[in-house]
């Protein structure tokens, strides 16, 4: 009997390149008896087979249910073709075309597989600070253009030795087509050196050694890292970590840690089984833990000021090889901190370095493997049982958000802070690493050559730009700059509700709960507090927080005793100077009535309706922070007081029902009546844990219940939340809680940050919506 032999043309999209699929399809072929071969192409993987009808089904089906860990296989088209009559399957030579569609896949932290040869003293690559297979290592931060290539990325300065090159042949080897692959023979090196840039190690093996030495020592180190530098301390050190402060004029922000292991982490942190699989995931992120055993603020056997005023660490294990020795040769927590001038981006190169914090460290731990592209840590959180993005960079990026759509070729620029640009593409929004707060030259370089770097990478070239409406965002200004393509201007908050609903498939109306610090308005005031009623297409606004002013405007942000001044004037009038309340004892007289003459006047007090300068005012005001070193600072101060002494009760609010300029109705949430009750209990000496806890659940019903008057006018159940001020866990919690108990259906962030780094997102879905109609 003739057995029946058929020839297929597999033609393969996902993220399908340098994680090992090429040898795994080698694997899967030998098993099913087929023959043909594979190679990359610029939109992914071909692959052409020959063998039996059944067995290449079987084969297709394996693609899709047994692809390596970090593989993600989204599409594979299916082709008849001619018989070529193929003698065995081959990996041949990847192949160029004029289109790009490959995802290509982020950074990686190393395997299982690796760490042990690295911990293995008769291994050739043992305690090797770049061993990697094509199950991890660098990825991202390390090309140039695709395909994915070793002459396409930094590894092309290094020519494999005869061993690393038969490695890399081998279709068998774990290290096949691995492009960093490197041994201490052939790769790229670590060598310490001063501040000055002089080198004092003897070889790589010394440098790393030495660096441990000096960190157990209380030094100092600039560590040249996957996707740039740290600057890294014993975090067990107080005077190591109250120097790095001073130098680096970082007063008050928590310092992120490194720790060997999770086990190391169980005296210091609360760490629940979830919180352990995300920060043992090969991601590899900052996972914030809330302290344990703490006694008088501080936390046992860490430096007091690693996150002074705070509940919580942000903490992640290593995720390199060289962070796993320095760990291993010196102290078992550090402080990894960016490596950065204020303000600007991470550095990525050796004599950037030297010039930026040559001030700041003693020594620097440096490498010459090339770092393409910057890409600061990621960021996540457990809320509401959730992992959820704080920050979504390093381990994630470029990885897409998949979508229910298909979309024009679009950019979303972003907002002004914590700024992430978006591309789209078919169904799929490729979001940007972290890039920044765009507020001078360097930042906004960075964020032009991510956007140039994107669009290479990617082969997208958008047809449509959309923005924020701020006139002021250097955003803004990109998109305005761009010639010969259609602009879409999107409102801040529109932008936040729509990510949400596209990261939740959601497309018709719903009410959407915007909490932020800052947002341009359709009026021309500051929005913060917005209750909307949207589809991805428009919204209109039905309900927010009554505008108070903001004395000073932008100064109020980082000093909310201008705010708490605000909304006591609101209050009380000049009766405020009479108050016997800690707050006015603290302040000075003479500034008070600057303020208010300013207010009286409108002199530069702009209006909004911003929950977080209402938490800013509530926190000067119960004397917390009066003065802020680092954003949401005041804010997340009061977070932290109120879990003191948690109560269910809620202080007085207003919903009052008006009608805007276009005759519908508009509920205003007028706040003062609460801070007229806070100002009582201050009175009456109320814990300000108390104070806060309430405050906290304040806003929550507040909001809940202008929703569901909002709800009962326009029948809609579905409530989405976005906004900064959802990275206040207290917040989000009872919030979902108390929706879900008046029987609505809450959709939430789970895939971008629910702050300003998620709305490029929003924006993209907006002018994709707005072109179909």
């Amino acid at each position: 009997m003739k057995i029946l032999i058929t020839a297929k043309r597999l033609e393969i999209s996902g993220v399908v390149q340098g994680v090992g699929f090429r040898p795994f399809l080698f694997g899967l072929a030998k098993k099913y008896h087929l023959k043909g071969e594979v190679s990359n192409t610029s939109g992914g993987v071909l692959v052409i087979v020959e063998g039996q009808p059944e067995d290449i089904e079987d084969f297709t089906n394996d693609i899709y249910h047994k692809n390596p860990l970090l593989a993600s296989v989204t599409s594979i088209e299916s082709f008849d073709t001619e018989l070529q009559d193929f003698s065995l399957f081959q990996i041949v030579k990847s192949r160029a075309s004029s289109s790009r569609a490959t995802l290509i896949s982020p950074d990686v932290s190393i395997c299982p597989d690796c760490l042990s040869e690295m911990k293995d003293p008769f291994d050739s690559r043992y305690e090797y600070p770049f061993i990697n297979c094509t199950n991890c290592g660098p990825r991202y931060t390390i090309i140039e253009d695709i395909p994915y290539d070793r002459p396409q990325t930094s590894m092309k300065h290094f020519k494999m030795c005869a061993d690393c090159q038969s490695e890399y042949d081998d279709p068998l080897n774990r290290r096949f087509h691995a492009q960093p692959n490197a041994c201490p023979e052939c790769g790229p090196q670590v060598f310490l050196t001063d501040n000055k840039g002089k080198r004092i190690d003897s070889d790589s093996n010394n440098a790393v050694t030495l660096a441990a030495q000096y960190l157990s020592r209380g030094r100092i180190i600039a560590v040249k890292g996957l996707g740039g530098f740290h600057l890294a301390c014993d975090a067990s050190s107080q005077d190591a970590v109250q120097s790095l402060r001073l130098r680096k004029v970082r007063p008050h922000k928590p310092f992120a840690l490194m720790a060997q292991s999770a086990s190391v982490l169980f005296d210091h942190v609360h760490v629940s089984e979830e919180e352990r699989k995300l920060l043992e995931s090969f991601h590899r992120p900052i996972v914030l833990l809330n302290k344990k055993n703490i006694r008088q603020g501080n936390i046992e056997g860490l430096a007091p000021d690693v996150a002074p005023f705070n509940n919580c660490l942000g903490i992640m294990l290593p995720y390199t090889p060289l962070h796993y020795l320095l760990l291993e040769k010196g102290p078992d927590v550090l402080v990894m901190t960016s490596g950065n001038r204020s303000g600007e981006p991470l550095s990525i190169d050796n004599n950037d370095a030297l010039d930026a914090f040559s001030h700041i460290a003693d020594y620097f731990l440096l490498h010459n493997r090339d770092i393409y592209f910057r890409a600061d840590d990621s960021i996540a959180r457990i809320q509401a049982g959730e992992p959820r993005f704080i920050r979504r960079s390093r381990g994630y990026a470029p990885l897409p958000v998949s979508l229910n759509k298909k979309m024009p070729k679009i950019l979303g620029c972003g907002g002004g802070l914590k700024s992430t640009v978006c591309l789209t593409r078919d169904n799929y929004v490729f979001l940007s690493q972290h890039i920044g707060d765009m507020d001078n030259v360097k930042v906004y370089d960075f964020y032009q050559n991510s956007i140039d770097h994107l669009k290479q990478i990617l082969d997208i070239q958008p047809e449509i730009i959309a923005h924020d409406m701020h006139p002021g965002y250097m955003s803004t200004d990109y998109a305005k700059a761009q010639n010969n393509v259609k602009k879409v201007a999107v409102q801040h908050h529109h932008a936040h509700a729509v990510a949400c609903m596209a990261e939740n498939d959601l497309a018709g109306n719903v009410i959407a709960i915007t909490l932020d610090g800052t947002g341009y308005g359709t009026d021309g005031h500051i929005w913060g507090g917005e209750i909307l009623l949207c589809t991805q297409k428009d919204f209109k606004r039905k309900a927010h927080l009554s505008y108070i002013k903001m004395p000073g405007g932008d100064a109020a942000v980082m000093e909310p005793w201008r705010m708490a001044a605000s909304v006591l004037y609101q209050a009380f009038g000049d009766g405020l100077f009479d108050m016997d309340i800690p707050y006015i004892k603290e302040m000075k007289k003479e500034n008070l009535s600057f303020i208010c003459r300013m207010m009286e006047k409108n002199l530069n007090s702009p209006l909004t309706s911003s929950t977080g300068r209402l938490f800013d005012a509530v926190s000067s005001l119960l004397c917390i922070r009066h003065k802020i070193t680092h954003e949401s600072q005041a804010a997340m101060e009061l977070e932290a007081v109120a879990g003191g002494e948690l109560t269910e009760d809620v202080y007085g609010f207003d919903i009052v029902k008006k009608v805007n300029n276009d005759r519908d109705t508009l509920f205003e949430i007028d706040m003062i009546p609460c801070i007229r009750q806070i100002t009582d209990d201050l009175k009456e000496n109320t814990s300000l844990s108390r104070i806060s806890s309430k405050f906290h659940n304040t806003i929550v019903q507040a909001f809940a219940r202008a929703a569901a008057r909002v709800s009962k006018d326009t029948d809609i159940r579905k409530i989405v939340l976005s906004g900064g001020v959802f990275n206040n866990d207290y917040i989000l919690s009872s919030m979902i809680r108390t929706l879900e108990e008046n029987n609505f259906k809450v959709y939430t962030h789970t895939k971008v940050p629910t702050g300003d780094g998620g709305i490029s997102l929003g924006q993209a879905v907006v002018a994709a919506a707005l072109e179909a109609n």
